[in-house]
């Protein structure tokens, strides 16, 4: 089976010479350079992206997030053992779980100088509910009756209703990160913002559109000031170039998901020169089945496909193992999603029971037609991800086992998600939110045009009972009710068979052994600068 899925496996091997000729002044004078360099780089990190980080307004979706974390901070924290005090040096919380008071933290600036009080959380805030309509994917958007200064250094939230989840979404960085209000257009970030200013441990210095862009410690920051002084971060789109940019020493840390591929992992797992680190997992990589499909409304269709993908060869194949093969939508170690369900098995002999049951009959092609017409799909992915082009070759050969026939297209990111979020696809590569937001926030999503699962969920009968249940699991105040209505939610959409998990995802890091402290946060987008350090 590896020998199979190698075949859609690519890779190439850039080989770069330098040749000069200099003379003995030169090459004294490079000395000099070379050793001031090296002892500008321990604070100095060039990091890389394959994108520029885009428009950093914090309460808009567009920009890279491990940036707006750099320069943002928010109320309150996700830590490593639950909510931790950040522009919130502490709160509280009412007895019937709709009132939430906060207490700013006091001697904190932005770093344009402007103080970050209850007034500036209240401009944010006000400016937050002024676009409301670009966050209601957050139940608490739905929920929240008011923000109210009560004095200079203390803020009180009113809801409706209670909300569980109200800190972890406060805890995030969109939309709940503030930035200061001189930054804000006429007192508001409608119309987009001046600059992108936060109390945050970093402020960005420069950018320049598809290229660079560097970030500098901010000297005036509350908490500790960042030991590595400078970042630099470079834009290199492609995973081969970004490898070799690592191996000549142009870039010191390759950080995220998406960014290293399983065989940069395999490569450099032992080497003593760079150190290769993964998180535990974070979330599920999975297909995403339309039910409103003519062809996918029979749940024999999404049965068959559900036993006619090879999840460990996936796993296997293309991750070496390091993804973990996804027996369910979220992980067993999720909050609330330790339930007893029985996993789709991978058994081709099983998937053509389905198709056949259906009265699907292969051709002399080899695809199955009924009523004349074949059984044919079409699969989106998102072209910026080579493992997914991968994934969906694979996939396209196997199900042609089964007599199914798979159009893949590749479409760029924004085109991608807008063709998912319409409901223009049969099938759709998509990835839960993972953590802080699973199970929460990846649920109440599914109720509304966010991503693929609404238009996804439209074709089964029991929609509007799902998600009922998803609205009566956000506002419960009872923790066994609460895990009663999750199992509920959960156990539906499992056997309704709308989702193929195919493997649970780890965040990855690959970097010179020379930089210490590269940790992986409870916010899988953050990429955790202000810890890091050279030796």
């Amino acid at each position: 089976m590896k020998k199979t899925i190698s075949k859609f496996l690519a890779s190439t091997l850039i080989v770069a010479g330098v040749i000069g000729c200099t003379s003995k002044n030169k090459n004294d004078n490079l000395e000099v350079d070379n050793k001031e360099n090296q002892l500008q780089k321990k604070e100095e990190l060039i990091f890389v992206n394959y994108r520029d980080i885009r428009d950093l307004n914090p309460y808009l979706y567009a920009g890279e997030m491990y940036a707006q974390e750099m320069l943002y901070e928010t109320l309150v924290n996700i830590g490593p053992n639950g909510y931790e005090p950040c522009l919130a040096e502490s709160w509280n919380i009412s007895e019937d779980g709709k009132t939430y008071t906060f207490n700013i933290r006091k001697g904190v600036t932005f770093s344009d100088g402007t103080i970050c009080d209850a007034h500036a959380i209240k401009a944010n805030f006000d400016a937050i509910l002024e676009n409301k309509s670009r966050h209601t994917w957050l139940e608490m958007m739905h929920l929240l009756e008011s923000v109210d200064l009560i004095d200079d250094y203390t803020i009180q939230i009113k809801l409706s209703k209670p909300y569980y989840p109200m800190l972890t979404e406060l805890g995030v960085t969109r939309p709940f990160a503030m930035i200061s209000p001189k930054a804000m257009k006429n007192g508001s970030t409608k119309d987009g913002v001046n600059a992108y200013i936060g109390t945050g441990p970093y402020v960005l210095k420069k950018f320049v559109t598809d290229e660079y862009a560097i970030f500098e410690a901010n000297e005036n920051y509350w908490g500790k000031v960042p030991e590595i002084k400078k970042i630099l971060v470079k834009v290199i789109p492609d995973n081969q170039t970004r490898i070799l940019a690592l191996e000549k020493g142009e870039i010191d840390l390759i950080f995220g998901k998406n960014m290293i591929d399983a065989d940069a992992v395999n490569k450099y797992k032992n080497s003593e020169k760079f150190t290769v680190a993964l998180s535990e997992p974070t979330s599920t990589r999975q297909i995403v089945i339309n039910t409103s499909n003519e062809i996918l409304k029979d749940k024999n269709i999404r049965y068959a496909l559900q036993h006619g993908t090879n999840k460990e060869a996936i796993s296997q194949g293309i991750f070496y193992g390091l993804e973990k093969p996804a027996d369910t939508l979220f992980a067993r170690t999720v909050p609330y999603c330790n339930i007893d369900l029985k996993p789709f098995n991978f058994d081709m002999a099983l998937a053509n029971k389905y198709l056949d049951e259906s009265g699907w009959i292969k051709g002399k092609d080899g695809i199955r037609t009924k009523d004349e017409k074949k059984l044919e799909l079409n699969l989106l992915y998102n072209s910026d991800s080579v493992t997914e082009k991968t994934i969906s070759e694979y996939l396209q050969a196997e199900y042609k086992k089964l007599g199914i026939a798979i159009n893949i297209t590749g479409q760029e990111e924004q085109s991608y998600r807008d063709n998912m979020k319409a409901g223009n696809f049969d099938m759709v590569f998509n990835i839960c939110w993972g953590t802080p937001y699973d199970p929460q926030s990846s649920l109440a999503a599914m109720r509304q045009r966010v991503y693929g699962d609404y238009a996804a969920q439209l074709g089964l009968k029991d929609k509007v009972e799902i998600d009922k249940a998803i609205t009566k699991i956000l506002v419960s105040t009872d923790e066994k009710e609460r895990q009663k209505l999750y199992t509920f939610v959960l156990t539906r959409l499992h056997e309704d068979a709308v989702y193929v998990p195919l493997t649970y995802e780890c965040n990855k890091a690959i970097y010179t052994s020379k930089l210490k402290n590269v940790n992986f946060t409870q916010t899988q987008y953050e990429v955790p600068f202000a810890e890091m350090t050279f030796e």
